[in-house]
């Protein structure tokens, strides 16, 4: 499994692509490469279902079973599938590239949780509650 780093890299790195398609695959690649981690960290193998059409949403159901401050970030993992599904539907290719982008800030933003997360215990009951990161 690459490291939480690595797959940042490539979050910040992603380029819109000219295939609207292509690109959303990648970006949802990264972010179940990122509650892989989450799981991982916890002891699990990661799932292979899928919830709702997306394994996604299955690693977002895995990781939050039994830690209640993990759904703060269910919404950032629905809004990936929402985009995931605006880009891979006939997408109107002068809103792919915008489109792509939010994609991407969505993966940055579960990153960030999930790393957070995994540093600071309890980190979590409101989305934007890394400030205990930022403070130290």
């Amino acid at each position: 499994m690459r490291s939480l780093a690595a797959i940042e890299v490539d979050i910040d790195r992603f380029a819109p692509r000219a295939d609207a398609r292509a690109g959303a695959r990648v970006l949802l690649e990264l972010s179940e490469e990122v509650l892989e981690h989450w799981a991982a960290a916890r002891g699990e193998a990661p799932t292979s279902e899928q919830k709702e059409g997306f394994r996604l949403l299955a690693l977002h159901r895995q990781g939050a079973r039994g830690v209640p401050s993990f759904n703060a970030c269910r919404e950032t993992c629905r809004e990936i599938a929402y985009h995931y599904n605006l880009l891979t539907t006939d997408v109107d290719p002068s809103a792919a590239a915008r489109t792509q982008r939010m994609m991407g800030m969505l993966a940055k933003h579960l990153l960030l949780f999930v790393s957070g997360k995994m540093q600071v215990e309890g980190l979590g009951e409101f989305c934007c509650a890394s400030r205990p990161l930022r403070v130290e």
